[in-house]
């Protein structure tokens, strides 16, 4: 292994989805929209898990949440498999300097996951308290990412985990779920553009508007790294990942597997890297640690089966000269287990379908609980509690792109239905789901067993 490797900075945020004006949506984020024209960006990247830690836990481990074991949320009692292998530890056996900025939400350990060097406290949860709101607001984190790269960053390349605190609710004192328009800029809701997938209510545009505010504030840290970068001279020999875990935290996004839950955007900027260019081939988030693997020209041990694959013919372009470089995935999965309550869903999304299985009793929409106690969820709560979901859904996504009409018992998609259905239930026996077996127990069920032997 030679010296020259690239460092790495993965920069992730809470609860953006691809809510960005590089993505086409109406609000101005020109420090992002800058750096996607300096690199890679992907129209059609999804994510394991509608949920922060499960989807999380597939990025650092390249593998999916019921194979690595984070099924729920990290400070819900849930944790990686104890031979679980992870980001940081891949890139500090390979001779990286490793650093832990802001939030990182896969475990309750932090020693756990092998860093060098943490310079944050309070990581695991964005809820817990206003100081470490504080803390791990991006403003602060890339103020401290920015005296690391100006002072301490030295010959070793580094591998640099940098989490901010947005876009993710904050519960107010009235018990509502909001992103703190006090604090941040806010935009007045009646320049708002709806979303298209849910109706257009006040609550719903006042809630757009105060989110745009933290969308703000993560362009602005952005702008600050990618410019310490360039001042500091390391632009060139730096691989630079935007992403971030699942979609906005809005009913029928957060929370639940259609694609405004599992997309998310992944901006891909560095050495290698074609500039300006648009990828639109499907990407799940299981794909991101293959790919820096072989960038770094870091193996993998024998022990390990990762789930993605390496798109790094996609960054560099040799799939366009050579379409033997690389296979495309024909088809994504995802999933979700548990969150704030019992929600099994397991999904298969090709370019042309989305097909969900649901293996519970649930109501139409799943709500996250910052998503039912805000403004946007007491807007449609009687709409999306009732009636229950089908066990089945099946969407035409060229002709629904919404996932409005479920088409799974119409006879013409029979086949389609039979074939997606197939396709899902082999991957979770290939994968040894557990939720083919039975229903699958809550983290601190042990805490429920020993009652009331304690």
């Amino acid at each position: 292994m030679s010296d020259d490797r690239p460092n790495v900075l993965l920069i992730h945020c809470h609860d953006l989805g691809q809510y960005l004006g590089c993505y086409g949506v109406d609000i101005e984020t020109p420090n992002i929209d800058d750096l996607a024209e300096r690199g890679t960006l992907f129209e059609n990247h999804f994510v394991t898990a509608p949920q922060c830690s499960p989807s999380r836990g597939s990025l650092m481990t390249g593998r999916y949440p019921h194979v690595n074991g984070l099924m729920g949320l990290a400070h819900g009692s849930w944790e990686l498999h104890d031979d679980e292998y992870i980001m940081p530890q891949y890139f500090g056996d390979a001779g990286y300097e490793t650093h832990l900025f802001g939030l990182q939400h896969i475990t309750q350990d932090t020693d756990r996951l092998g860093y060098d060097y943490v310079h944050s406290e309070g990581n695991l949860y964005p809820g817990v308290s206003p100081a470490v709101h504080q803390a791990n607001r991006a403003r602060n984190v890339a103020d401290v990412v920015t005296t690391f790269l100006e002072r301490d960053a030295g010959d070793d390349p580094f591998f640099a985990s940098v989490g901010f605190f947005e876009l993710h609710r904050v519960e107010e004192e009235n018990g509502r779920f909001g992103f703190e328009p006090d604090h941040y800029e806010t935009d007045d809701p009646d320049d708002i553009r709806p979303l298209p997938y849910l109706p257009d209510r006040r609550g719903i545009r006042r809630d757009l508007g105060e989110m745009h505010g933290m969308v703000y504030a993560v362009d602005e840290a952005m702008r600050t790294i990618v410019d310490c970068l360039e001042s500091t001279g390391l632009e060139e020999e730096t691989v630079v990942i935007f992403t971030t875990e699942h979609g906005i935290a809005f009913p029928r996004a957060k929370g639940s597997c259609y694609d405004a839950g599992i997309e998310g955007v992944l901006i891909w900027a560095g050495p290698e890297t074609v500039s300006g260019q648009r990828r639109t081939e499907l990407i799940t988030n299981v794909d991101v640690l293959p790919t820096l693997l072989e960038i770094g020209d870091i193996e993998v041990p024998g022990t390990v089966q990762l789930d993605g694959r390496s798109f790094r013919p996609l960054l560099t372009g040799v799939f366009d000269d050579d379409p033997d470089a690389y296979d495309p995935h024909e088809r994504l999965f995802a999933e979700m287990t548990w969150h704030d309550m019992y929600n099994p869903v397991r999904a298969i999304r090709t370019e042309h379908y989305k097909y969900v299985r649901n293996f519970w009793h649930l109501p139409k929409v799943y709500l996250t609980k910052d998503c039912y106690a805000s403004e946007s969820g007491r807007e449609v709560r009687e709409r999306y509690g009732a009636p229950p979901r089908p066990y089945e859904e099946l969407y035409d996504l060229y002709e629904d792109p919404q996932e409005a009409d479920n088409v799974a018992f119409e006879p013409r998609y029979s086949e389609i239905r039979r074939d997606l259905s197939e396709q899902l239930h082999t991957w979770m026996k290939e994968t040894n789901d557990p939720l083919l077996e039975e229903p699958i127990p809550p983290g601190d069920y042990g805490t429920i067993e020993a009652w009331p032997h304690q």
